[in-house]
């Protein structure tokens, strides 16, 4: 009978990282994540088409068609439809385009900032402190157990036993005529 070998977690190479996990816990290989570790956080390819994968934005509809709409029996001519329709596609990306040029790279140096901060701040500080009220808990649930169940276990087992002898027996009466009511008030 031979013994069974299982595949290691650690990926052969001379990386000091160890493990190369994916976000389910499987092993990958140190050429499939070199990118990746590029850029932190990253678990995929970029995709510069899709830049919106996982749907953040879908309630933002700004196309032409989301935003102008000529109910029937008022129409426009189709020049001055078709005129109005390449204005705004025109100025919606140019103004766009303008804002993210001008405004992009510095709120997304104040998001990174910002989510760096609060990264840090759960991993520095909150997971610490909520492990350390974890382990405070555990004493006083203990101290707690060890009380009720010296002043109310006792209590409790006392009811169940006076409870336990009570009897209940179930028996059918015996219909009785029928009598209607009497009516008082009756002239």
């Amino acid at each position: 009978m031979s013994a069974r070998t299982y595949p290691s977690p650690y990926v052969e190479s001379d990386d000091i990282l160890g493990p190369i996990n994916d976000a389910n816990g499987r092993t990958a290989s140190a050429k499939t994540y070199s990118s990746v570790r590029k850029v932190m956080g990253s678990d995929a390819e970029y995709n510069n088409m899709d830049r919106d994968p996982n749907n953040l934005n879908h309630h933002l509809q700004v196309m032409w068609d989301d935003v102008v709409g000529e109910p029937e029996g008022l129409h426009s001519m189709d020049s001055c439809w078709n005129c109005s329709r390449k204005t705004y596609d025109v100025s919606r990306t140019c103004c766009y385009g303008l804002l993210v040029i001008l405004f992009g790279p510095l709120i997304a140096l104040i998001n990174g900032c910002n989510f760096a901060c609060l990264s840090f701040g759960q991993v520095w500080c909150v997971g610490p402190c909520y492990r350390l009220f974890k382990i405070n808990m555990a004493t006083v649930r203990r101290f707690w157990e060890t009380c009720l169940m010296a002043t109310w276990s006792p209590l409790i087992m006392v009811m169940g036993l006076i409870f336990s002898n009570i009897k209940i027996r179930n028996q059918r009466l015996n219909d009785g005529e029928d009598k209607e009511p009497e009516d008082h008030f009756a002239v």
